[in-house]
């Protein structure tokens, strides 16, 4: 007989090989002619699934027809089975769920960023099969939880994606009906979707209710006087478009500001509030953020206003050391006179 292959043992009249599955390490039999056995050994060197085993893509199928359509938006719907279609499982799907391993997903990230995509997009794909297993776990598919520790690439932070003051002086005076939608969402720091489901119907004593929003919570935004007397004529749709990127051209051709995209006033409503002074509780109930961690990404100061604080105080520090000298020398100058 040749030489067993590395990993294949001999007992009696068999061949057996040690396997990890669900978390355990077990024997199991190759049986009893060698040429069959070292097939057998291959299969599973190479993750062949089993007759009767469920696949990542089979259990990913399900996952998109139970899970996903009563957890998120349409739109989030639309995009969780494009990225599984896309990713997961050309890479994991041939895989046996079961034998799913840490180390088959930090091959998966690997994979992901030779396909050059943006650390945040590798994010965003390894975070969906973070969920994917996390349900794989709850519905006892399988008996342990494959995502190591640390599997999420490092985000560089960004940033603010906000409009400066030129910009948003140029984007305000644009022609309408483009104009007056740009300073509504200047002024209320409501998402697309919002703006163009709002009715006049919706305002009442200058508060803008806010119905069917991200997070499912009606919220209530203050709006400003000068938007007030604009909303006197208008009844019915306050805003008459539905596709964000035709808006964005539009406005990009008006303005000149070739960066622009609508999100961008949102974030500029959020970094002006905090300039001003406005509390950052406040921002998150008016943004309508379920967490306080994703109203400081959008809300930072611009490095002027930092730089100019940053002046005032140092200035504040060397009055006050000043001062202090000078108290200090004429205490010295009395006591010396006094003598």
């Amino acid at each position: 007989m040749p030489k067993l292959p590395k990993g294949m043992f001999k007992r009696r009249s068999s061949f057996y090989v040690r396997v990890h599955e669900a978390g355990k390490d077990r024997w199991k039999s190759l049986g009893p002619d060698y040429e069959v056995a070292c097939r057998k050994l291959r299969e599973i060197r190479l993750g062949v699934v089993e007759e009767g085993q469920l696949t990542v893509a089979e259990a990913v199928e399900q996952y998109l027809k139970v899970y996903v359509p009563t957890h998120r938006s349409p739109y989030n719907i639309k995009h969780s089975a494009s990225a599984c279609r896309r990713y997961l499982i050309p890479f994991l799907g041939p895989y046996a769920l079961a034998k799913v391993g840490k180390d088959d997903l930090r091959k998966y990230r690997l994979w992901l960023e030779r396909h050059d995509l943006s650390p945040q997009s590798v994010a965003h794909q390894l975070g969906e099969a973070r969920c994917f297993f996390n349900w794989c776990l709850d519905c006892d598919l399988i008996d342990r939880y494959p995502i190591p520790r640390r599997l999420l690439p490092r985000i560089q932070e960004r940033p603010p994606d906000r409009l400066t003051d030129e910009e948003v002086e140029a984007v305000v005076k644009i022609p309408e009906p483009y104009g007056f939608v740009v300073r509504l969402a200047l002024g209320t720091g409501m998402r697309w979707g919002e703006l163009t489901r709002l009715k006049s119907t919706d305002i009442h004593d200058g508060i803008v209710t806010v119905h069917l929003t991200k997070s499912g919570k009606v919220r209530r935004v203050p709006m400003p006087p000068e938007l007030m007397e604009e909303l006197r004529t208008r009844v019915g749709r306050l805003v008459a478009f539905s596709s964000p990127g035709q808006f964005n051209t539009r406005v990009r051709i008006h303005s000149q500001v070739w960066r622009f995209h609508v999100h961008q006033l949102r974030h500029t409503f959020a970094c002006c509030w905090i300039e001003r002074g406005g509390s950052l509780a406040a921002l998150q109930q008016l943004l309508g953020h379920s967490s306080i961690v994703t109203t400081q990404r959008y809300a930072r100061l611009m490095d002027e206003a930092v730089f100019a604080e940053a002046r005032r105080l140092s200035g504040q520090d060397v009055a006050r050391v000043v001062a202090g000298h000078r108290v200090v020398s004429e205490s010295r100058d009395g006591t010396s006179s006094q003598s």
